[in-house]
C-alpha cells in the first residue's frame, strides 16, 4: 500500500433477513431493525440495518486489501446516514499515509447517494 491508493471497493447487498439475524448476533433488538410497522411508525422509510453491521463492512473493506483481520489495528467512524436492507453498501477506502509499517486509511460507506458510515480511519499493519 502506498499513500493515495485506491483500495478495492467493497461492494455488499444486504438481505431483507439481515437485521434480524444481525439482531440475534448482537443482542440488539430495537424495533426499528426488526419491526417494519414500528419503523414506519416513527417515521422511518423501513427496517434499518443495524450501524455496527455497517461498521463491520467498513472494517472488512480494510482487512481484505491488507490481507487479515489480524492486520486492523485501529477503526474510527461516524454514522451519518440510515442504511437500508435491500440496497447495496459501497465502501471506498484510500491511503491517506504509510509510516512504521502502518498504513492510515480514509474510508466511507455509502447506498446509493446516501452516506451511511463518513469520516471511517483505519489503521492497518503492512507486512
Amino acid at each position: 500500500m502506498e499513500a493515495g491508493e485506491r483500495l478495492p471497493d467493497l461492494k455488499v447487498t444486504p438481505d431483507r433477513y439481515l437485521t434480524v439475524r444481525y439482531a440475534g448476533a448482537s443482542g440488539d433488538f430495537n424495533p426499528i431493525h426488526i419491526d417494519e410497522e414500528f419503523a414506519r411508525s416513527v417515521g422511518l422509510p423501513g427496517r434499518i440495518l443495524h450501524g455496527l453491521w455497517s461498521m463491520a463492512q467498513v472494517a472488512r473493506a480494510q482487512t481484505e486489501a491488507a490481507g487479515g483481520p489480524d492486520k486492523l489495528k485501529r477503526l474510527a467512524v461516524q454514522f451519518r446516514g440510515m442504511g437500508l436492507p435491500e440496497q447495496e453498501l459501497v465502501v471506498t477506502s484510500t491511503v491517506r499515509e504509510v509510516r512504521d509499517g502502518v498504513a492510515i486509511i480514509d474510508a466511507e460507506a455509502r447506498q446509493g447517494d446516501t452516506r451511511v458510515v463518513r469520516r471511517g480511519e483505519a489503521e492497518v499493519a503492512l507486512s
